[in-house]
């Protein structure tokens, strides 16, 4: 396998800066992804807005641009900033990936093994979750999916060192052992469930994410004649967001429902109790 590691730099500086990830924010709530570079300008039918404007401003400014117009500008969230990622894949949206970190509560200093790393999405949900004691590290198939990944990944500039990337099929096996969970975006995570029990810790969580209820049944069975993954559970997160203006409060005619099921299970001693009907 190929292996690479990257570093990431960033301080709490709450002074905007070259290589921060903004949001800016127009006077009908429409909403522009940057990332600052002092040679270059944002362009839109408003006019154009310097970077240069921006760098040396605090969060939450609101800059006027020579037609007049103003544009509020933030510190991109982690939210905003996986909706907005330049993807060839599927993302797990911002609903799903918060879900994942509770569920398969990852930790500070946790060990995870992930796969597969796509567009990098769920990679930086992860990467700030273990904190610079932890570690992440990811499977991918195809090697050309890694450069754009890591590109996404280096753009929101976390202050962390501990991200590895390998090359390779994870259902060919993971090579890791006592991680603190295994994470993962792949079409047939049933196939992994046998050296998911072998990397991971005693008591580690398993966590699999898959758009289908037929994926979730052929995990679950998988799961079920494992013998040493017991509490398995499945669930799907649907968030509706709501209208709120004077006295029109209304849910919003859009919504992301249904994007996938997680499944978690932990890893115990064998012995678990048999299904009733």
């Amino acid at each position: 396998m190929m292996v690479a590691r990257w570093a990431f730099a960033m301080s709490r500086e709450h002074r905007l800066k070259e290589g921060d990830a903004v949001l800016l924010v127009d006077r009908k709530g429409r909403r522009y992804l940057q990332v600052l570079d002092p040679a270059k300008t944002f362009h839109s039918h408003l006019g154009p807005l310097p970077h240069a404007a921006i760098i040396g401003q605090e969060p939450g400014c609101r800059v006027q641009i020579a037609t007049g117009h103003r544009f509020l500008v933030l510190r991109a969230t982690l939210a905003d900033f996986i909706q907005e990622l330049p993807r060839r894949t599927q993302i797990i949206y911002p609903k799903d990936a918060g879900a994942i970190l509770v569920y398969g509560d990852v930790f500070p200093g946790a060990v995870v093994v992930e796969a597969g790393l796509g567009s990098g999405a769920l990679t930086l949900a992860l990467l700030r979750a273990v904190g610079g004691e932890g570690k992440v590290v990811s499977y991918e198939l195809e090697a050309k999916r890694v450069d754009s990944a890591l590109a996404n990944i280096r753009a929101f500039r976390l202050p962390l060192e501990n991200l590895t990337v390998k090359v390779g099929d994870v259902y060919q096996g993971i090579e890791e052992r006592e991680v603190d969970r295994v994470v993962l975006d792949v079409p047939e995570p049933w196939f992994v469930v046998a050296s998911a029990a072998e990397a991971l810790a005693p008591g580690g969580v398993f966590l699999s994410f898959v758009p289908t209820v037929l994926q979730v049944h052929q995990l679950r069975e998988a799961l079920h004649e494992h013998p040493e993954f017991d509490m398995a559970e499945t669930v799907e997160v649907i968030v509706r967001p709501w209208h709120v203006e004077g006295r029109s409060v209304r849910p919003v005619h859009r919504m992301v429902a249904h994007t996938g099921f997680i499944t978690t299970a932990r890893k115990c001693a064998p012995g678990k109790m048999p299904r009733t009907r």
